[in-house]
C-alpha cells in the first residue's frame, strides 16, 4: 500500500474509532475493567468501624495505638490485542472484510485505552508468533498500532491459538487485559489454554465471523477454496439438504465455542463483519460491569 493511502485510511479509522471511544465506550470501559486490584496507600489511626482485618501491627506496635492500612484502587491497565492474522481474516461478502472489521474494534479498544491513562500493546498471531508490539501509552503509539492492523502482512497462513494464549501466559509477567480478537476458525484444540491464560490474565474474546461461514445463499455450483490451507472443491448451493447441513454445522460449532468459553471463565461477544460492533462492545462491557 502507497504511503499516502495508508495514512488517509490511519485518519479515517482514527477519526472514526476515538470519536466512538471518547462519546460512547469511555464510561462502559472504565467500568467494565477495573484495574488490578487494590494497592497499598497510607496508614492512619484506627477509627470505629475499620476493618480490624486491616490493622498494620508493626506501625500499632511502634506507636502504642491502633493504625489501620489504606488501600486505593490501582486504576492503572495494562492492554493486550491479540489479533489473528491468519488468511481467513481476508474473507467479506457484504460491506466489509473481517480484518476491516476487526482493524476498526481494536481500534476503539486502543483509544479507549489511553482515555483511561492505561497502556496498551499487540501480538499478531498465524500459526506463530508474528509480531510483537510492547504495551505503551499515548496518541502515537496508538496510530502506530493502527497502522499495523492496516499494512501488516504475515508470514504463515494458518492459525493456530493455543500457541498465542501460550506465548501470553508466559511471557507477560504482569496480569493484562487480553482482548482476543479472532474468527476462531482453528483446527488446534485451544481450550485448555485459554483456561490457563484467563487464570494469569483477564480475557475476552472478540470473534468477528461473516454470515457466509453460517448460511450458503441458493446461488448454485459454488467454487470454494480455503485461504488457509489451499483445500478447494466445488459445491451445489441448490441442494437444500447441503444448505442444511452447513447452517447446522455452523450452529453446532458456535455451541461448541461458547462451552469452551464458559468453561474458561472468558466473556466472549460474536460480532458479524457486516454489523454494527457498537452495540455488541456496550452489551459486552456492561454486563462485564
Amino acid at each position: 500500500m502507497e504511503t499516502s493511502e495508508l495514512l488517509q485510511r490511519v485518519r479515517k479509522i482514527e477519526i472514526k474509532t476515538r470519536g466512538l471511544s471518547s462519546n460512547i465506550f469511555a464510561g462502559e470501559y472504565h467500568s467494565a475493567f477495573k484495574g488490578r486490584g487494590m494497592m497499598f496507600s497510607e496508614v492512619r489511626e484506627y477509627q470505629y468501624g475499620d476493618d480490624i482485618r486491616n490493622i498494620d501491627w508493626n506501625v500499632t506496635a511502634r506507636q502504642r495505638r491502633p493504625y489501620v492500612k489504606v488501600f486505593e484502587e490501582e486504576r492503572e491497565l495494562t492492554v493486550m490485542l491479540m489479533i489473528d492474522v491468519s488468511a481467513s481474516r481476508d474473507f467479506g461478502t457484504v460491506s466489509k472484510l473481517k480484518k476491516n472489521q476487526i482493524t476498526e474494534i481494536a481500534a476503539v479498544i486502543a483509544f479507549s485505552a489511553i482515555q483511561n491513562n492505561d497502556k496498551i500493546g499487540v501480538i499478531f498471531f498465524s500459526d506463530k508468533i508474528e509480531k510483537f508490539i510492547p504495551p505503551k501509552k499515548g496518541r502515537t503509539h496508538i496510530l502506530h498500532i493502527i497502522r499495523e492492523l492496516i499494512d501488516f502482512s504475515p508470514e504463515d497462513n494458518q492459525t493456530n491459538i493455543e500457541q498465542a494464549l501460550e506465548y501470553v501466559t508466559t511471557s507477560l509477567k504482569k496480569r493484562c487485559t487480553c482482548f482476543l480478537l479472532s474468527d476462531f476458525i482453528d483446527e488446534h484444540n485451544f481450550a485448555h489454554a485459554l483456561s490457563i491464560a484467563n487464570r494469569k490474565h483477564d480475557v475476552v474474546a472478540l470473534r468477528v465471523y461473516d454470515r457466509r461461514e453460517n448460511i450458503l445463499p441458493p446461488v448454485g455450483m459454488m467454487f470454494l477454496k480455503d485461504a488457509e490451507t489451499g483445500e478447494q472443491m466445488w459445491v451445489d448451493t441448490s441442494d437444500k439438504r447441503l444448505r442444511e447441513a452447513f447452517e447446522k454445522d455452523a450452529v453446532i460449532r458456535e455451541k461448541e465455542l461458547d462451552a469452551v468459553f464458559k468453561k474458561a471463565g472468558v466473556d466472549v461477544a460474536h460480532i458479524r463483519s457486516d454489523e454494527d460492533y457498537v452495540r455488541a462492545l456496550i452489551t459486552l462491557f456492561k454486563k462485564r460491569a
